[in-house]
């Protein structure tokens, strides 16, 4: 039986995951900070699905926290087939709203845990010539969002770096995808600003489906919804400047709404 990794894997997107890899004949290493609910989750999953689940409770957000999961996983004698980049945190409001540590914090888990997880699972998938990796990305990865800055700009990264790496390692056995939510049924967009929400809400099945199905395809990003698609492309028609702008007077009505 093959293994996954799914970080962030205690609720939403990442709690889908492990739910259809379970189904799917995966067994499971799940990831986040809350180590009841990854109990929680893993005792089903093994009760419904007879698969075997790692559970690992730790903060991503640390900077030595990736290299400790992936010791743990060698130690365990585990070998991940697919690795899910799920992890992920957004803050609202201007810049200095946020402490340094804060906004510190988000970027080691969006942008610095992501690359040290890819970076440790594939080396070994390169030399197996065999290895998926999901990373999940957004859609604020197509433009500025100003009073959410930080969040938009690492997943604007996350996409980038999916892309890239897709085509480093298209000859190597490696599929590589970075998978673009929007409106999604999560706990994130519970709390998110009005101005983000944007098109049909889609469950966080549809999200998990979507991305599978393109990386059965070997796509190197993906965008959940069709609505999304349109959406996603309608900044590439307008200057950056004006995206920004048109972007902070949504959150600002937005957030005084809220």
């Amino acid at each position: 039986m093959k293994t996954a990794c799914i970080t962030g894997a205690s609720t939403g997107i990442g709690r889908q995951y492990a739910y259809t890899l379970a189904e799917k004949g995966y067994n499971l290493i799940i990831v986040s900070r809350s180590q009841d609910k990854l109990d929680a989750i893993a005792d089903d999953l093994q009760v419904r699905y007879g698969v075997k689940v790692l559970v690992i409770a730790t903060d991503l957000s640390e900077r030595n926290a990736p290299e400790n999961v992936y010791q743990r996983i060698k130690n365990e004698g585990l070998q991940i087939d697919l690795l899910v980049n799920n992890a992920g945190s957004g803050n609202t409001g201007k810049l200095l709203e946020s402490s340094l540590e804060k906004n510190h914090q988000q970027v080691m888990l969006n942008v610095n845990a992501v690359v040290k997880l890819t970076h440790l699972v594939l080396e070994e998938m390169v030399e197996r010539q065999e290895g998926d990796i999901i990373n999940v990305a957004s859609m604020a990865s197509f433009q500025p969002i100003p009073y959410m800055s930080i969040y938009a700009a690492t997943k604007s990264f996350v996409l980038s770096f999916s892309e890239g790496l897709h085509e480093e390692y298209k000859d190597d056995g490696i599929r590589i995808l970075a998978v673009c939510p929007g409106n999604t049924e999560t706990n994130f967009f519970d709390h998110a600003p009005d101005s983000i929400k944007v098109g049909k809400m889609r469950t966080a099945h549809q999200v998990v489906e979507t991305s599978l199905r393109a990386l059965h395809r070997n796509k190197s990003s993906v965008i959940d919804g069709r609505s999304n698609v349109m959406t996603a492309l309608l900044p590439r028609l307008l200057s950056r400047s004006i995206v920004a702008r048109v972007s902070a007077q949504l959150m600002k009505k937005s957030m005084k709404n809220g």
